[in-house]
């Protein structure tokens, strides 16, 4: 059986990625009212409650026309746990399963390169039991030291870490674990569990900056930002956990410990964030080279003749 015969007998699911800010949820939300759909979120962030405002949850967007789109994957995790990427795995597959029975277009959105490949390219992700006494010794280390030493041990891994998971010891240490066991938690791929058709969210690095600025501004000045990280210190999170979560948490965790100013706040929180983007570019464009069909659009009516056409094929085929 061809690969094309092989998808014609698999749901369909439509993917949009992009770099933050780039308009992601708006765009999911009004594809997922025109199409009867559904939004499951791929952020490695925004899975934790009481994290809002500094992940971009951004709730109230989730309404369009005046009906809500129901959404999944959002706020299933306490901050104080761990939450891996097998983890998002096994929930993204069940939710999808969900959705499809209820007869319901899948519309995964996001920005966290390694929850989307976990499911689209369906890795077999390792279940191993760790070694909590050795873990302990490898998270003393600190981030910095485990991460030179996973790039060390597997580059091609370690460019796949994203940024926030880059300052977490917690997860850096299991990571070089599982590698210095010999398994390689991420290379390996099952059969597709779907027929994916894969949306990128085009914006020019300028007009990015831009938006991140401006999003920053009204998150600090009208949001409550500033204020949402001190309830999650106060509510029992430490700041090196605060840390741990990267760029807004770990900046406002600097600025509430007097170790910057407000002003340096806002300008290296800007500047980490643009990084952050243009990381999530890199990743995205990588993805591409390594054969993953990606169709970049820029506006609504772009992607709604793309994914009207893709579920016309569905139809079909039945």
């Amino acid at each position: 059986m061809s690969n094309e015969d092989n998808k014609k007998d698999k749901p369909k699911i439509v993917v949009i990625l992009g770099p933050t800010a780039s308009g992601k949820t708006s765009l999911g939300v009004r594809l997922a009212y025109d199409f009867g759909g559904e939004i499951i979120s791929a952020d490695s962030r925004q899975v934790y409650k009481g994290m809002d405002i500094g992940t971009g949850k951004d709730l109230p967007d989730y309404n369009y026309q005046g009906k809500k789109i129901p959404y999944h994957l959002l706020d299933v995790a306490s901050p104080r746990t761990n939450f891996s990427v097998a983890r998002y795995q096994r929930m993204a597959k069940k939710v999808i399963s969900d959705v499809i029975k209820r007869g319901k277009l899948p519309i995964i959105v996001g920005g966290s390169g390694l929850y989307l490949q976990a499911v689209i390219d369906n890795y077999k992700l390792s279940d191993y039991k760790s070694d909590k006494k050795y873990r302990t010794h490898l998270e003393k280390l600190g981030a910095e030291k485990i991460y030179l030493r996973i790039k060390e041990l597997n580059l091609e891994f370690a460019k796949r870490i994203t940024l926030s998971d880059q300052s977490n010891a917690r997860r850096l240490s299991r990571y070089l674990e599982l590698i210095e066991k010999g398994r390689d938690l991420i290379m390996k791929k099952d059969e597709p569990i779907a027929d994916f058709l894969i949306l990128g969210k085009k914006i020019t690095d300028e007009k990015m900056k831009i938006n991140i600025k401006k999003r920053l501004e009204q998150r600090l000045d009208e949001q409550g930002m500033i204020e949402e990280v001190r309830g999650l210190k106060d509510s029992g999170l430490s700041y090196k956990r605060l840390i741990s979560f990267g760029l807004e948490y770990k900046y406002i965790a600097y600025y509430l410990q007097g170790k910057i100013d407000e002003e340096k706040l806002r300008t290296d929180l800007v500047t980490a964030i643009y990084r952050f983007a243009k990381k999530q570019k890199t990743w995205f464009k990588r993805w591409e080279k390594q054969g993953q069909k990606i169709d970049w659009i820029d506006n609504y009516q772009a992607a709604a003749i793309i994914v009207k056409k893709f579920l016309k094929e569905r139809k079909k085929t039945k």
